[in-house]
């Protein structure tokens, strides 16, 4: 059996997808399996559909890769539009609400109470919850991550500064982030800030519910929205102001002309706040050497460490694929190798994820692995995780949101003006 490999790489394929074919013969059509990412993304899931495949040479597995995050979503929409959806395909769950209100997937959690290879108890208990849509389980988790602080160690040991420890304040973080940012060569403007991060709702909620607030009064049936409340709005003015009164990361025109992951990576950013998505970029350094640090936590919090945010991807089989219960059988026996202890192996291998079985995200497999050194760093915030909604109309509402908190952080506007713009985004989501 082989496969013939074709990637979505020349500029004229950039509106489309491809196939990655596996060849030979079967008793049941070929599964579809559509994912999004990087190259070396790319790389880690051809290698587990060869694994699969020398276990399981009955099965034939289609890789629709698509590379570009948006025009997957796009693509994904169409297809399960023109009822054509991919059989397996990996999707976050906060994206996943509005398939799963309307029956467009099919739940697992009876799947993998099932299994011989698997059980609930493998994985951490916060991606399980992040899956459940009104009390079942949609899809199987295949990573966790949180958002934390990335620094850049020769700028620290330069400007004479002590590394990020767990338990750092916000006032500290702030501190730093001012230490940090300079003009290096004397012309008036500042060409090295101290923090470059995205702008968008995701980065803001751990810092809204390390405040006691949240985004709406109730994650599975929200009635309104809460971002109105002081708590809630403190903290929204707490991570504007890193913007708009301290100075500390790049202002719209700088961040317009290079990201601040790119600032990181040629060293104009001294901290850049992202989730382990960012690592595989990261691993390109040469010219310094850098580590990660958990997000800082604020004197208002009860807990001794930061609230975080869950990022997690999950396996998910479509209803259609579900209706051939003979072909149903073969997507799930690759989802569930793609999750056991030997598929998360495998992918923990490429560095954009934390495996969600523990005992894998426990294991050298990936906590040995380097850059960063510290690892563990994603292990401990698992016991504050936090998952944001997945229900109908939330993926909508977070990126008109993301849309509209820049305009604040970067000036364009007042909070009020954010807050009734907030709302009135709110109300489709409300009226569900």
């Amino acid at each position: 059996m082989s496969n013939v490999i074709m990637r979505l790489a020349a500029p004229v394929l950039l509106a489309g997808f491809l196939l990655i074919a596996c060849g030979g013969q079967s008793e049941d059509r070929p599964v579809t399996f559509m994912i999004s990412g990087a190259p070396e993304e790319l790389d880690a899931y051809e290698e587990l559909i060869n694994q699969f495949n020398r276990e399981h040479p009955e099965i034939d597995v289609d890789l629709i890769y698509v590379a570009s995050a948006g025009e997957f979503r796009e693509r994904l929409s169409t297809m399960f539009s023109g009822n054509r959806p991919p059989d397996v395909f990996l999707y976050n769950y906060r994206r996943l609400g509005n398939y799963a209100a309307d029956g467009a997937i099919r739940p697992l959690g009876d799947r993998l109470d099932s299994s011989a290879v698997l059980d609930r108890a493998d994985f951490y208990p916060v991606t399980l919850a992040a899956f459940t849509y009104e009390g079942r389980l949609t899809c199987i988790p295949q990573n966790l991550s949180s958002p934390v602080i990335y620094y850049n160690m020769g700028l620290f040991d330069a400007a004479g500064l002590d590394y990020p420890q767990a338990g750092w304040t916000l006032d500290e973080f702030i501190a730093t982030a001012a230490a940090l940012t300079v003009d290096t060569d004397g012309d008036g403007r500042t060409d090295r800030w101290g923090l470059g991060t995205e702008v968008e709702s995701i980065r803001l909620a751990p810092f809204l519910w390390g405040s006691g607030g949240d985004f709406i009064d109730d994650p599975e049936n929200p009635t309104r929205t809460t971002l109105d409340e002081p708590a809630e709005m403190d903290a929204i003015r707490w991570f504007t102001d890193l913007r708009l009164v301290h100075g500390v990361t790049p202002d719209l025109v700088a961040e317009s002309g290079q990201s601040s992951e790119d600032r990181f990576l040629n060293g104009s950013v001294a901290m850049y706040m992202d989730s382990r998505v960012a690592t595989p970029a990261l691993r390109t350094i040469t010219a310094f050497e850098w580590d990660a640090a958990p997000l800082p936590i604020g004197d208002q919090l009860v807990s001794e460490r930061p609230v975080a945010v869950l990022h997690s991807d999950g396996f998910c089989m479509s209803e259609r694929a579900a209706a051939d219960e003979l072909h149903a059988e073969s997507a799930w026996t690759f989802i569930e190798y793609a999750v056991s202890e030997t598929g998360q192996i495998i992918l923990a291998g490429a560095g954009r994820t934390v495996p969600s079985m523990i005992r894998v995200a426990e294991s050298p497999a990936f906590l040995d692995t380097a850059p960063p050194a510290n690892n563990q760093v994603w292990l401990d915030a698992a016991a504050t995780m936090r998952a944001l909604p997945m229900i109908p109309g939330w993926n909508q509402f977070e990126e008109m949101l993301s849309v509209e908190l820049q305009r604040l952080y970067y000036g364009d506007g007042t909070l009020e003006e954010f807050l009734v713009k907030a709302e009135a985004l709110a109300e489709p989501m409300l009226e569900r």
